[in-house]
């Protein structure tokens, strides 16, 4: 039997302590948090659950084996640290950290002290995001040539990280998973109209190996809330939706290409378009924390994770930096140092 704590009870933290509690290889001992108001949520929910609000003697208990950290970005990296010395294994909520040379130390204690990082990217568990890999992986879409991400919403509207690291980060982990690889250049373009120097509205170019083609639009200022994916390929075109619970997925036997034509004239381009059946595929729901905390669980007992560790998250990182720099520059490509 796995025994977690959780650092943070917010929005987040209790839903970690729901799945890992009704999983039957692990349970949730502690708790910490410093708002009393949210220990004393938690304490109703789970009446006899230790609660803290000092989270260092939770993670320096002898009787836990792991911590989920479900804490703001800014404070990922000190409790993250503090874990992995302590001989901890972590589930770490996106993004890893907010700055790659703090990724890296994290990643090296992992390994050092033969910990598991792994980070809390969910929509990689999203049975929809699933169906995409599949499809790509399959070859079914054909060659792919570009995709695109809206994720927008009125809120909520942070103040320790931008929209970027917010939104764009559960994107960008999408895109790398799906294409296998991370973008090798980066341009993008912000504003902050809310909180000075926070950017709550961005659009991002990416370029990754192949010359496949990647834009997100993300935004905390919008009055729909939208969660999408386009994938266009040679032979076939697919959408996620993430609003659309039974029909996430819709395929779309459509698309155009170029064939060489042969006169007595000389030799043109003669395009080639198609339009046919839409498909809707039927996905079996699941939910992407419980899966995700069920990865978790798996890749402690046989020490590997294909998905999402910590090496992973670091390159998300590492994106996300290029997007800041890109945006300070007014859109300049910044090449991604991977």
């Amino acid at each position: 039997m796995i025994k977690l704590a959780v650092i943070g009870c917010g929005h987040w933290g209790p839903n970690h302590i729901r799945n890992f509690n009704a999983l039957p290889d692990s349970t949730v001992d502690a708790v910490a948090d410093p708002d009393e108001g949210r220990l004393e949520h938690v304490r109703r929910m789970y009446p006899g659950l230790r609660c803290e609000r000092d989270y260092l003697p939770t993670v320096n208990d002898p009787n836990i084996d792991a911590v989920v950290i479900a804490t703001p970005v800014s404070t990922h990296y000190k409790i993250a640290r503090e874990s992995l010395l302590a001989g901890k294994h972590v589930l770490c909520e996106k993004p890893l950290c907010k700055d790659s040379e703090q990724g890296e130390e994290l990643v090296e204690l992992a390994r050092a002290n033969g910990c598991l990082l792994m980070v809390g990217h969910v929509f990689l568990f999203n049975a929809g995001i699933l169906k995409l890999k599949d499809l790509i992986d399959t070859g079914e879409l054909g060659t792919i040539r570009y995709l695109s991400a809206s994720r927008t919403n009125l809120g909520p509207i942070r103040n320790d990280v931008d929209v970027t690291y917010d939104l764009c980060s559960h994107d960008i982990s999408i895109f790398n998973w799906l294409l296998g690889g991370e973008p090798e250049v980066v341009s993008a373009t912000g504003a902050s109209f809310v909180q000075p120097g926070v950017e709550d509205v961005v659009f991002v170019s990416m370029k990754y190996p192949g010359n496949v083609l990647v834009s997100i639009s993300a935004s905390w200022l919008d009055p729909k809330k939208v969660r999408q994916i386009t994938v266009v390929g040679s032979r076939q075109m697919a959408t996620w939706d993430d609003l659309q619970l039974t029909t996430p997925i819709a395929i779309y036997d459509k698309g155009a290409n170029t064939a060489q034509d042969y006169e007595d004239y000389g030799e043109f381009l003669r395009l080639s378009m198609w339009d046919r059946d839409v498909r809707l595929p039927k996905v079996e729901f699941v939910e992407p924390l419980k899966a995700q905390a069920t990865e978790f669980l798996r890749s402690l007992q046989d020490g590997h994770n294909d998905r999402s560790d910590g090496m992973f998250g670091l390159r998300v990182v590492k994106v996300l930096e290029a997007i800041a720099d890109s945006v300070q520059q007014g859109g300049s490509p910044v090449r991604v140092r991977l």
